[in-house]
């Protein structure tokens, strides 16, 4: 990729040097885009323009804040925050969560997460609506990588969330009830999202606290 002025494809992944990525995620153009990297290739993403994407997010946030509220669990959510290994691996999750006594680890400031000097969360979650395959294959085994403790894709067109534990040792297995937020069973976050097609958050959430 000699010209960064040339218009890159997005949703895929395509070679780039690190100071190549360094360079491009300052253009004006990409001020709003999702920038991934790994090791020699960058991947861009677009806001999504519909309201499925925000909804999802919306509620699963909404779900997952409520549950640790009525668990006295503390948390800090952060919103598409940036988190750099710099020359090696950039993520922005939509959703990353720093949860119990790693809450106060939570970065602050302006500027992108050096996770040189930063910790890593404990919770990353990707609202996948046209990204679905590449959000459990490529970006999965990236967090695997930096080894993220849990991992969750809320798939917009099924209501379904896939759930993964990273493995210190390696790899990710996949789970059926969360391991950071003890006793979060899945099957329950995804009637809620399927909840969410039908009445509003404010319902869902009334109707999430009997089950918590």
């Amino acid at each position: 990729m000699n010209e960064l002025q040339i218009k890159l494809p997005i949703d895929t992944w395509i070679d780039c040097t690190w100071k190549e990525f360094s360079q491009l995620i300052q253009a004006p153009e990409y001020e709003k885009a999702k920038c991934y990297y790994d090791n020699g290739q960058l991947r861009i993403e677009m806001p999504p323009v519909g309201s499925d994407h925000s909804r999802d997010n919306g509620i699963v946030v909404t779900l997952v804040n409520q549950f640790a509220i009525a668990k006295n669990i503390p948390l800090n959510l952060l919103i598409n925050c940036s988190y750099q290994k710099p020359g090696e691996k950039e993520i922005q999750p939509d959703v990353s969560y720093y949860l119990g006594e790693r809450a106060k680890l939570a970065p602050t400031g302006s500027s992108v997460a050096n996770l040189d000097n930063v910790a890593l969360p404990d919770l990353v979650i990707e609202i996948a609506n046209t990204s679905l395959a590449d959000d459990l294959g490529q970006k999965r085994l990236i967090y695997e990588d930096l080894a993220i403790a849990e991992y969750w894709v809320v798939d917009v067109n099924k209501a379904r969330v896939t759930a993964f534990k990273i493995v210190p040792s390696g790899g990710s297995q996949r789970i059926s009830k969360s391991v950071v937020l003890p006793n979060l069973k899945f099957a329950l976050l995804e009637e809620g999202l399927q909840r969410s097609r039908q009445t509003d958050h404010t319902s869902v959430a009334a109707w999430f606290l009997t089950y918590i």
